[in-house]
């Protein structure tokens, strides 16, 4: 790997952790598009990558974090059915569906298809804040969230989308799901660091070529997450719907 690449995906990552359009997804494609080898050393770079998403809403939203602990905990009490989930499941789900592309594409363009119909069909238009979120309420935004361990499903659509069946508006959903990957990409990504942490002494020369990766991560990150939230302010989930079915039949097409 180069440092274009590592800075192309570093941007890819960055930029479609917090968008409804999951990262996975786009990592899986955009490194066969890129020739890149499902290596060692690819696994650590992914793994250094999702950390400077992770730093990126930490550094937006230190303050909801450090201040506002009743929001917080429902955040910590929906991240306990997420991982309970992945633990059991995460092997049986990366066996199946990490490969097949078919299942990968499919699945895309259903949850697109799902955007669409419920911004169509749905009568929640305003919406309530994330006060009158319930420990209920984070427990099946949890289990929800779980669902995102399918590459294709996006763990930010899939919380945003649950938030907005329970009633909150759009720009509050994503602010959730936002705070909820913080210990989520921590877990799964500390898990794996732990795992390949013998091995980065093997790739003390390519320490540039992480750096620069964690960095344009970190970036993009930061900037689509603040643009996000203005977004969805006065826009709906529609065009990320449209835009899984039309990348989604592209690549059907020329698979």
């Amino acid at each position: 790997m180069n440092y274009i690449n590592s800075i192309v995906l570093g941007v890819v990552e960055g930029a479609t952790e917090f968008l409804p359009i999951s990262s996975t997804f786009h990592l899986i494609w955009v490194s066969k598009m890129l020739g890149i080898a499902a290596t060692d050393f690819q696994k650590a770079f992914e793994v250094i990558i999702q950390g400077g998403a992770i730093l990126a809403v930490v550094v937006l939203y230190w303050k909801t974090i450090t201040t506002n602990s009743s929001l917080i905990k429902k955040v910590c009490v929906s991240f306990i059915p997420t991982a309970a989930v992945a633990f059991t499941l995460y092997n049986s789900i990366k066996d199946i569906f990490f490969e097949s592309v078919v299942l990968q594409l499919l699945v895309f363009v259903f949850i697109g298809v799902v955007f669409i119909l419920y911004e169509k069909f749905s009568k929640r238009r305003l919406g309530s804040n994330l006060s009158g979120l319930s420990y209920k309420d984070a427990v099946v935004i949890g289990l929800i969230q779980a669902l995102a361990i399918i590459p294709g499903v996006s763990r930010a659509g899939a919380v945003i989308l649950g938030l907005m069946f329970l009633g909150v508006k759009r720009d509050e959903a994503a602010a959730y799901s936002f705070l909820l990957a913080v210990p989520t990409l921590f877990a799964a990504s500390g898990l794996d660091f732990v795992k390949i942490l013998p091995d980065l002494i093997l790739y003390k020369n390519l320490m540039g070529v992480l750096l620069a990766g964690f960095i344009s991560s970190f970036i993009s990150a930061l900037l689509v997450a603040k643009w996000l939230i203005g977004y969805l302010k006065k826009h709906s989930l529609s065009s990320f719907g449209w835009y899984r079915v039309i990348l989604g039949i592209i690549l059907t097409v020329f698979n």
